[in-house]
C-alpha cells in the first residue's frame, strides 16, 4: 500500500489533539494480553456487570416491533419524557422533553455541548483533576481550558474561593463531574451550595454538570447545583446510561438544560451524528422508569470494592489514598515515588512513567493522572472482581517496593 504524499497533510487540529489516555492504555492492556501478558486491566471505565436482562429484553422486543429507523435527532419522545419524569421524581427539577437532548453517549452531549457554546478565546474553567476528554473537546471547539488545580489533602475538591479568582470576562462556563471521573470525590450539598452562592455575582458563566455516575454514589443520596436556587436556567446536566446501568456500549447519553442549549445542540448533533440508536432508546426508556434494584446492587457490589482496595492499597509505604464517595475508581497519589529507579535501571520520573512501570513490571494497566490535569496520581479501575483487585494490589505493592 503507497503511503499518504506529504502534500496532503493531517488537519493541525488532529495534530495537536492528544488521544484519549484511557483508551490509549486500554489498548496496550489488551495487546499484551493478545500476545499472552496476564495483564491486569485497571485502565478503562467500564462497569465490569452486564446489561441487566429488562433492558435488553426491551431492546429485543423493540426491534420485533419494527423500531429499526430513524428517531428525531434529539432523541425518542418516549425517552424524553422518560428523563423528564427521571428528573422531577429524583430531583424535583422540571424540565419539559424540548430541554433534553439525547445523543450517541454522554461524550457527545459534551462535544455537543462545547461547540454550540464556545467561540475562540472563550474560557472554560475544569475543576482538575477532571474527565481525560474535557481539556480536549474544548480545545477542539475552540475554547481555552482553564485548570483549578486541587490535590488529595483536599479532598480533590476545589474551593469556591479559587475557582472564582480563575473567572474572567471571558469565562463561558464550569464543567466537572460529581460524582467524579477520575477521582471519585463527591460534592456535597453544601458544597454545591457555596459554589452557586459564589456565581452569583458572575451571571455570564454557565455551569456544566456532568453526573453520569449518579448512582454510583456512595453518600446514599445525589445532589445536583441545578436544583439550588437561581442556577436551574444557568445549568447544564449531562447524564447517561452508561455507569448506572452497565449500558456502555449502547452509547446513550442526554443532557438537560435551557431551551436554546437544547436547541443549538440539537442544531449541532443534526449536522454530525442524527438520532441514536432507535432501539436502544426504546430500551433505555424502560430503564429509567422501571425497578432499579439492579442499579442499587451493582452501587453496592462498587462500594464493598471500594473498601476493599482502599483497604490494601493503605498497606503500601508512600502512597497517599483518601476515600472517594463514589465512581468507580481510586486516584492515588504517587509522587513519593518519583525519582527512584527499579532494579533494572528504569528511573520513575513522574506519573506518565509510573503508569507504564506498572505496566511493564506489575503487569497492572492504570492511567497516568496527567490525563485528568493531575501529575502527581494515577487512576485505577475497581471495576473488576474481587480476586483481580487483591491480585492487582499485591502486584502493585512488589513492584514499588523494588523501587530504590
Amino acid at each position: 500500500m503507497n503511503s499518504i504524499p506529504s502534500t496532503l497533510p493531517l488537519s493541525r487540529l488532529v495534530l495537536e489533539m492528544q488521544e484519549s489516555a484511557t483508551l490509549k492504555m486500554a489498548k496496550m492492556a489488551r495487546e499484551l494480553k493478545a500476545q499472552g501478558k496476564d495483564i491486569i486491566d485497571l485502565s478503562l471505565g467500564e462497569p465490569d456487570f452486564d446489561t441487566p436482562v429488562h433492558i435488553k429484553e426491551a431492546a429485543k422486543k423493540a426491534l420485533d416491533d419494527g423500531y429499526t429507523k430513524y428517531t428525531p435527532v434529539n432523541g425518542l419522545l418516549e425517552l424524553r419524557q422518560a428523563i423528564v419524569k427521571k428528573f422531577d421524581r429524583d430531583h424535583n427539577l422540571q424540565y419539559t422533553v424540548n430541554q433534553i437532548v439525547v445523543s450517541n453517549g454522554a461524550k457527545q452531549s459534551v462535544f455537543n455541548l462545547c461547540m454550540a457554546l464556545l467561540d475562540p478565546g472563550d474560557e472554560v474553567i475544569l475543576p482538575a483533576p477532571y474527565w481525560v476528554s474535557y481539556f480536549e473537546i474544548v480545545k477542539m471547539a475552540g475554547g481555552v481550558p482553564v485548570v483549578a488545580q486541587s490535590t488529595i489533602e483536599e479532598d480533590f475538591k476545589c474551593d469556591p474561593s479559587y475557582i472564582e479568582s480563575l473567572i474572567t470576562d471571558r469565562t463561558k462556563f464550569i464543567m466537572y463531574s460529581s460524582p467524579c471521573n477520575p477521582s471519585g470525590s463527591v460534592f456535597s450539598y453544601d458544597e454545591l451550595k457555596a459554589l452557586a452562592s459564589m456565581l452569583q455575582a458572575h451571571e455570564h458563566v454557565l455551569v456544566v454538570s456532568d453526573e453520569i455516575y449518579e448512582h454510583i454514589n456512595f453518600t446514599q443520596q445525589h445532589h445536583t447545583i441545578a436544583s439550588m436556587e437561581g442556577m436551574k436556567d444557568r445549568t447544564v446536566i449531562i447524564n447517561g446510561m452508561a455507569k448506572g446501568y452497565a449500558m456502555t456500549g449502547w452509547r446513550l447519553g442526554y443532557i438537560a438544560g435551557p431551551d436554546w442549549i437544547a436547541e443549538a445542540c440539537t442544531k449541532i448533533q443534526g449536522q454530525v451524528t442524527s438520532g441514536a440508536t432507535s432501539f436502544g432508546q426504546k430500551a433505555a426508556a424502560v430503564a429509567l422508569e422501571s425497578d432499579h434494584t439492579p442499579t442499587y446492587e451493582m452501587a453496592k457490589a462498587f462500594h464493598q470494592r471500594r473498601d476493599l482496595i482502599i483497604s490494601l492499597l493503605e498497606q503500601i509505604p508512600l502512597l497517599m489514598v483518601n476515600r472517594p464517595q463514589g465512581a468507580f475508581y481510586i486516584f492515588p497519589d504517587v509522587s513519593a515515588y518519583f525519582g527512584k529507579t527499579s532494579a533494572n535501571g528504569y528511573l520513575v520520573k513522574d506519573a506518565d512513567d509510573m503508569s507504564l512501570y506498572l505496566l511493564a513490571e506489575a503487569q497492572v494497566s492504570s492511567v497516568s493522572g496527567v490525563a485528568f490535569g493531575n501529575d502527581k496520581c494515577i487512576r485505577l479501575s475497581y471495576a473488576t472482581s474481587d480476586a483481580k483487585l487483591k491480585d492487582a494490589a499485591q502486584r502493585i505493592a512488589i513492584a514499588l517496593a523494588s523501587l530504590k
